[in-house]
C-alpha cells in the first residue's frame, strides 16, 4: 500500500443511511486486520495508511458510533504494543488487539442485518 486510505472520501458513495456506512467501514476493517494478522502489512504501516488522525476524527464525527470509536482505538495502539513490551507479551497483545477489533466489526455487521434478525426471533 502506498496511499492513505481518506474514510471521507471512501464513505462518501456509500448508498444508504449510517447503518451501511458502518457496515463498509466494518468490512473494511476486517480487511485491515487479516492483512494485519498474516504479517501483509505491519502495524506502523496500518497505522500511516488507515489509523490515522484525520480517519479516527472522521469516525467520531460522522460516524458516531461507539464500536467503530473503539475499533480505531485499537488500531492506534498497534505500534505501540512492540515498543513498550517484550516481544512475546507484545505479540500475545497483539492479537489480543486484533480479536477485540474483529469482534467489534462482526457486531457492526450484524446490527446492518436487521431482516435477518427478525427471521431469528420470529423463529425463536
Amino acid at each position: 500500500m502506498t496511499h492513505k486510505i481518506q474514510l471521507d472520501t471512501a464513505l462518501k458513495d456509500v448508498r444508504g443511511d449510517a447503518v451501511q456506512q458502518l457496515a463498509v467501514f466494518a468490512l473494511l476493517n476486517l480487511g485491515l486486520v487479516q492483512s494485519l494478522a498474516s504479517g501483509i502489512i505491519s502495524a506502523d504501516d496500518a497505522i500511516r495508511f488507515f489509523y490515522n488522525a484525520d480517519n479516527c476524527l472522521y469516525v467520531r464525527k460522522h460516524l458516531r458510533n461507539k464500536r467503530a470509536d473503539a475499533i480505531m482505538s485499537h488500531g492506534v495502539q498497534l505500534p505501540d504494543l512492540f515498543e513498550y513490551l517484550p516481544a512475546g507479551a507484545a505479540y500475545r497483545e497483539f492479537t489480543h488487539e486484533l480479536e477485540a477489533m474483529r469482534s467489534l466489526c462482526l457486531t457492526l455487521l450484524n446490527k446492518a442485518r436487521p431482516v435477518t434478525r427478525r427471521v431469528k426471533r420470529a423463529i425463536v
